[in-house]
């Protein structure tokens, strides 16, 4: 059983972040709001910033940061539709011209789609070194200083906007179990109004069972597929006209989405300077593809223990599995919690 104890010195509170032309793209087959993947590097470049790392080896001689969680205030996809259409394009930058060899053949450059979006996010990390109430505070305004100079999924973060609500803080972790969970429902309040975003591999499991009852050459795509589309259903005759079928959408258990979630190996693992154009030469390189999970968006206030709030990192070599991994599935099944 998965425990809701966190041991770690405390929580760091990155609240309300304004990122601008974030990446809207994080997979080959969906688009919107960024990986998991994108949030868990930024708190991995922020941390061996603060400590000053300049190597993976110096980064791991201490604890640092361990999970992100992320609670999404707004979402503003840089997208238009175009008359008469249904379908959205994505606001792409003009390119300069290429001179050409005469006059008529100048043209743009090629151009490489990027889809962007504008977010406002609230990112919560645990920190497994432990401070006081007013160090904690001290690096809390230092962290602030040093991600504002970052970016986040590609996006440029604004400058924090005048305000308590808009500062970062320390939170102290307490020893005892009631003592956090005490400290998270006091966190609830203040990441609202916001959504989680959670990840939900078992109501993914259960579909693909419901699935392979009815066609057992069902795959897990099919399901994902299944949980994200609208999906229009015959529920009985119309009670106003006998004669004709009433047709429904059917109802979601919640607002799932499609996520992608990491990357799987598709190759073994190559030397260092094996692989040609590769983009470290002194790093082992490994061709992947893409990895997709289910995840939920979920009021803060619906969680019921802390650590179901983060994404950790998960990096399983041998079976060549790169991907982040949210616990709180394994909170629903073994507490019965949602």
């Amino acid at each position: 059983m998965t425990s809701p104890f966190i041991e770690a010195g405390g929580l760091l509170i990155l609240p309300r972040l304004q990122v601008q032309n974030a990446n809207a793209i994080s997979g080959p087959l969906t688009w919107g709001f960024p990986a998991p993947t994108a949030f868990t590097g930024f708190a991995h470049a922020l941390d061996r910033r603060l400590t000053g790392c300049s190597s993976d080896a110096s980064c791991e001689l201490r604890e640092g940061f361990g999970g992100v969680g992320i609670v999404c205030h707004g979402f503003q996809p840089q997208t238009t539709q175009t008359a008469g259409r249904r379908t959205q394009v994505f606001g792409l930058t003009r390119n300069p011209f290429n001179a050409g060899w005469k006059k008529f053949e100048d043209k743009p450059a090629a151009l490489v789609e990027e889809g962007r979006c504008h977010l406002e996010v609230t990112l919560i990390v645990i920190v497994k070194d432990s401070f006081g109430e007013y160090d904690g505070g001290e690096f809390a305004r230092a962290a602030h200083r040093v991600a504002q100079g970052m970016r986040l999924a590609g996006g440029s973060v604004l400058p924090s906007r005048y305000g308590a609500r808009y500062e970062a803080w320390w939170q102290v972790l307490p020893d005892d179990l009631d003592g956090q969970n005490d400290r998270f429902r006091k966190l609830r309040r203040r990441l609202l109004p916001g959504y989680a975003l959670v990840q939900r591999e078992d109501l993914l499991a259960e579909r693909l069972a419901e699935m392979r009852a009815h066609k057992p050459g069902a795959t897990a795509l099919d399901a994902l597929l299944d949980l994200s589309r609208l999906n229009i259903e015959p529920v009985g005759a119309d009670p106003a006209a006998p004669q004709e079928t009433l047709w429904q959408v059917r109802k979601r258990p919640g607002w799932l989405v499609p996520l992608p979630i990491g990357y799987a190996g598709i190759s073994p693992v190559y030397p260092p300077g094996a692989v040609d154009n590769a983009r470290d030469g002194s790093t082992p390189f490994r061709f992947v593809e893409s990895l997709y999970s289910l995840g939920e968006w979920m009021g803060p206030h619906r969680l019921t223990h802390l650590p179901q709030l983060f994404w950790h990192t998960d990096a399983d070599t041998e079976n060549g599995l790169y991907r982040c991994v949210n616990a709180y599935a394994d909170f629903t099944n073994a507490i019965g919690s949602r």
